[in-house]
């Protein structure tokens, strides 16, 4: 499954409904360009992973956005208000969570790497010798240091 910007905008305005008449549509095409920049991914995003992380940041995004228009209108008296303010900061807080955790989980998907090409270079330990001989093998063609791994290396 593959989307463009304009279809997460789509469903970013489908997910959050009532909040539409507080957003612009140039609030969405920014949270999905800070989406974009924020998990590396461009546009048109490729697979279900990123699909979901996009929208799910540009969703994280626009409470923020809401958040600090409701900020301006902050009074101590007026509870709803402040309510409202902390609701969106918890939500915006636990989002972030989230994204710090699927970071952390699928780190290559972020990367763009298959998992086997985080592990780095294969280095070996040096000098080879024939066991029974003593003859120095290092430099045998048996020897090559690998560069590039594969699963089976």
């Amino acid at each position: 499954m593959s989307a463009t910007k304009q279809q997460i905008m789509t469903m970013l305005e489908q997910e959050v409904k009532g909040l539409t008449s507080y957003l612009d549509s140039d609030d969405y095409s920014n949270a999905c360009d800070d989406a974009s920049r924020e998990t590396s991914f461009s546009f048109p995003v490729s697979d279900g992973f990123q699909v979901y992380w996009v929208k799910t940041r540009a969703k994280r995004h626009l409470f923020f956005y809401l958040m600090t228009e409701s900020a301006h209108k902050f009074k101590y008296e007026q509870i709803n208000l402040q309510h409202r303010f902390d609701h969106y900061r918890n939500i915006i807080d636990y989002m972030d969570k989230q994204f710090k955790e699927v970071q952390e989980e699928f780190a290559f998907e972020f990367a763009g790497v298959e998992a086997i090409n985080l592990l780095g270079t294969k280095i070996d330990a040096g000098f080879s010798y024939a066991p029974q001989t003593g003859r120095n093998t290092t430099y045998h063609e048996d020897n090559i240091t690998i560069l590039t791994p594969t699963e089976n290396d």
